[in-house]
């Protein structure tokens, strides 16, 4: 693997655009997501949920990460699956 230099942060931030994804690019990228998934899942309620506005919704979002992180990090579940 060659090793590149860069003036700026910039450029290198640059360097890790993918301009052209060809289809393994997205399987790459799929499986980066599913391995993700398996380190880390949270699980949302199911249905529909109606708010009186877009702060509400958000507030209720926030909630269930900051829950599932708490469990996380007290060791309350496990973040790998069987």
């Amino acid at each position: 693997m060659p090793v590149y230099k860069y003036r700026t942060f910039e450029e290198a931030e640059r360097a890790l655009w993918n301009f052209n994804p060809d289809e393994a690019y997205f399987k790459r990228v799929a499986e980066l997501w599913a391995f993700a998934d398996q380190l880390n899942s949270i699980v949302y309620p199911k249905g529909i949920f109606k708010f009186q506005n877009l702060e509400e919704a958000n507030r209720q979002r926030y909630e269930l990460e900051l829950a599932h992180a708490k469990k996380v990090q007290t060791g309350g579940i496990s973040t790998t699956r069987k």
